[in-house]
């Protein structure tokens, strides 16, 4: 049977591929010809051709809470992308651009003279007891003056069809290698609409996040050593770690790998024998980066990397302490930031956000759980939430005691209906919802990958899109309607 697209079910919900009365959205409308002349049946032998290659490929990822402990398994993909138009994705950039640009200046702010503090915008108290702030960094000038290189903002867009961001990731953001492999698979599944849609590519990434990683390099060689340092095969990331250090033509290196001499210059153990290295991509957290500064027993990290770093004989991106912009609190001031340091408005809007820290706004969170998420601030992965309209009587009120023992580490938000992508599901198409992480990078210009990994909820109704806890991706298609 083929799809029926007038009685495809979404209501209440934007949808990004079906408008109101069954129409294709302007970027979409190849798209839905294309799957319009096919019945379910069809799509749902690309969908197997796609899980056989992504097998073949060995694209994976690890779930650490498993019954019988961490289990690989192969990448969850569904088939039918999501389309945007070139002319809508222009704003969003300029939102991420601009949004990017705040977080360096803020991040630089803090670690020297606190002015956005200082003159009342932020309570001095939130970045004293930030988990991420890291004092022992303060006074240090990374190159450019960047010290969030990489960053992946989450995006999501209400009903009303207005894009926000909901959070911003700092520390090592990752889901970039799954974004490009799942180009690779569907060109192969759809070829025929590669040849009739002006759909823009990503397969640049690598280039441009190598590009950006040389710039920061202390000597300026024609190449400089660039590695990408892991915390090993045990990591959830650790297909995507390779992955980048592969497509960048780079080293994959673990801490037992590196060494920091007395000359606090970083070396590489080679078969050739020790070699310099210029910039590390760390994705390691900074806890276990260096065991002299932060924690003693760590053996993913490198003694003495920070000393290298803080006298500029090794850039490392993530800068150390980048993560304190990372925190779901600090988010909630990130509208200030832009108008603080550029003078300008936000282009694209937070969520609104309520800030449990503060009694009156705790108060409202209080009385409202059944109707709010309640996010951790230092959170990720979508655990440790409360979902209050999926929560129990017996979950909220467990919620609401860690609220009031320890408020500033808690805000809460209301539930945005996700806008929703057609997901083939038993040889049909349904609405699923979704949200989009673009990848910005920050060097001498700033770029941001031409769309993004899309995570959709695979189960009917949810909103939980983690791939770790059950949700799956699609490929991102950002399309030139005007050529």
């Amino acid at each position: 049977m083929k799809t029926d697209w007038t009685s495809y079910p979404s209501p209440g919900f934007h949808d990004e591929l079906v408008g109101p009365g069954g129409g294709a959205r302007a970027a979409g409308r190849a798209l839905m010809r294309y799957l319009t002349d096919m019945d379910g049946g069809e799509i749902a032998v690309r969908q197997q051709a796609a899980e056989i290659a992504i097998k073949a490929m060995g694209i994976t990822f690890t779930v650490y809470h498993e019954q019988d402990g961490s289990i690989d398994r192969s990448w969850p993909l569904d088939i039918i992308p999501r389309t945007i138009s070139r002319k809508e994705w222009q704003k969003i950039e300029a939102g991420l651009i601009q949004r990017a640009a705040a977080l360096n200046l803020f991040i630089d702010d803090v670690y020297h003279q606190q002015r956005f503090i200082k003159d009342g915008l932020m309570p001095a108290s939130i970045i004293a007891t930030s988990k991420n702030f890291r004092a022992n960094v303060k006074g240090i000038k990374p190159p450019l003056g960047t010290w969030a290189h990489i960053c992946g903002s989450d995006l999501i867009r209400d009903k009303d069809g207005t894009v926000y961001v909901l959070e911003d990731n700092l520390r090592v953001p990752s889901g970039v290698s799954y974004m490009l492999e799942n180009r690779q698979v569907v060109k192969r599944v759809f070829p025929e609409l590669f040849e009739s849609a002006a759909i823009l590519p990503v397969d640049d990434y690598p280039s441009q996040l190598y590009d950006m990683l040389a710039a920061l390099s202390p000597r300026k060689e024609t190449r400089p050593e660039v590695v990408v340092l892991t915390p090993g095969i045990y990591n959830s990331a650790y297909f995507e770690h390779a992955y980048l250090a592969r497509q960048m033509g780079c080293e994959l290196v673990e801490g037992r790998d590196l060494a920091v001499d007395s000359d606090d210059v970083v070396y590489m153990q080679t078969v050739r024998g020790w070699t310099r290295v210029d910039v590390i991509y760390r994705r390691i957290d900074d806890d276990f980066l260096d065991q002299e500064v932060f924690r003693k027993d760590s053996s993913l990290g490198v003694p003495g990397l920070m000393r290298a770093w803080a006298k500029g004989n090794v850039a490392l991106a993530n800068a150390p302490g980048a993560g304190v912009a990372d925190d779901k609190l600090v988010y909630t001031y990130v509208p200030d930031m832009i108008k603080y340091y550029l003078d300008q408005d936000a282009i694209l809007p937070n969520v609104p956000s309520w800030r449990c820290g503060d009694a009156k706004q705790l108060e409202h969170v209080l009385g409202n759980l059944e109707s709010l998420v309640v996010k951790p601030v230092d959170g990720s992965g979508g655990y440790g939430m409360l979902m209050g309209p999926m929560s129990t009587k017996a979950e909220r009120a467990k919620f609401a005691d860690s609220l009031r023992a320890d408020p500033r580490s808690f805000i809460a938000q209301p539930i945005v209906t996700l806008s929703t992508v057609p997901t083939l599901v038993n040889d049909k198409l349904e609405p699923r919802h979704v949200d989009l992480r673009p990848f910005i990078l920050s060097g001498p210009q700033t770029s941001v990958t031409t769309g993004g990994l899309t995570r959709v909820a695979l189960r009917k109704g949810s909103l939980v899109v983690n791939s770790s806890q059950g949700g799956g991706s699609k490929d991102t298609w950002i399309v030139d309607t005007d050529s």
